[in-house]
């Protein structure tokens, strides 16, 4: 393990005993494995991208590290304390958003939440109505504090566990879904709010969702879980190497002429003046735009970027594939 490790997973499994109906009053008992194998570190400070479809083990490994589970095998700490042993201790230390369940009290007023939790965490007097003041501010709260929590609708809710979750100043923050309802503004506000507290005060972050957007903007790292397995680990650039992902060049002529021939970029699309070029994302965008103005009549031309979500889909491809070949 890394000296500066401050989330630590090394061999770290989860296996579910799941009972299944099969017939008058006979059941059969099968295992799941949620989690298999798993291992990694989060350095002090990092805000990592932990990503993958429904059912791939994200969710798990959150419970996991916030003690609400017991790994069934291998090793598992957070600045030093084993989550499932020392929860009490560790609740101090971190703090958590599940996008589809709340910590705030349902028929209370959102403010009587965080009073509560000012209590609960004993925040001193102080620091609470400063941290209170500027996530009230930034989140757009105001409005909403003397609403019952039933009240509010899924986005208002969301900023409000957010700010549930970051009231007695956590060294790290789990993040299950933080912008589901959110609109785009909100989005955006949420975004840039995450990375203040990230780039102030050094929160360690570790975030999963399906909106890739949040991991684009937020994330240099990233990984990729699929059936309890890890199958990437790196910055975002590896993942569009690993996933053989496509960049696209937007080009639009003065007139109509025959399909741009540029190696190693293809033409995949023609509509009169323009065309679209696909090639691949590892490759230089200067030296191909450079080539084709030089050798054709350019009007304007556009980059972009490969979608995150249709790499990963042809990662979880190519494994699907590899599975089916070793079985057969």
């Amino acid at each position: 393990m890394q000296d500066d490790a401050f989330i630590e997973l090394d061999g770290v499994e989860k296996v579910f005993d799941v009972r299944k109906k099969t017939g008058f009053l006979k059941r059969e008992r099968r295992q799941v494995r949620a989690v298999d194998s798993i291992s990694f570190t989060v350095a002090r400070g990092e805000m990592v991208g932990y990503i993958g479809p429904n059912g791939a083990g994200k969710s798990t490994t959150i419970k996991m590290l916030t003690g609400i589970l017991t790994p069934s095998a291998g090793r598992l700490r957070v600045a030093g304390i084993d989550p499932s042993r020392e929860r009490k201790r560790l609740a101090h230390r971190i703090g958590v958003v599940f996008g589809q369940r709340t910590t705030l009290w349902w028929d209370l007023p959102l403010i009587d939440s965080y009073k509560l939790m000012h209590r609960m965490y004993r925040i001193p007097d102080g620091r609470y109505r400063e941290n209170l003041e500027r996530l009230v501010e930034l989140l757009d709260l105001g409005p909403l504090l003397d609403v019952p929590v039933r009240q509010l609708s899924l986005g208002q809710r969301m900023r409000g566990d957010i700010a549930a979750a970051l009231l007695h100043d956590p060294e790290v923050l789990y993040l299950d879904e933080p912008t589901i309802g959110l609109d785009v503004i909100s989005k955006a506000k949420v975004r840039e709010f995450l990375r203040e507290v990230n780039a102030e005060r050094g929160t360690t972050v570790l975030l999963t969702t399906h909106d890739l957007q949040d991991v684009e903007q937020l994330c240099s790292r990233v990984m990729v879980i699929d059936h309890g397995r890890l199958m990437y680990d790196g910055p975002l650039a590896g993942l569009h190497e690993v996933g053989e992902s496509e960049r696209t060049l937007v080009v639009d002529l003065e007139r109509e002429l025959p399909p741009i021939e540029a190696a190693p970029a293809r033409v995949v699309k023609v509509e009169g003046p323009r065309q679209w070029l696909a090639f691949p994302a590892g490759e230089s965008a200067a030296v191909l735009v450079a080539r084709i103005a030089a050798e054709y009549p350019l009007v304007d031309l556009s980059v972009r970027e490969p979608d995150i979500e249709a790499v990963i889909a042809k990662m979880y491809g190519e494994q699907a594939e590899k599975a089916q070949r070793a079985v057969s």
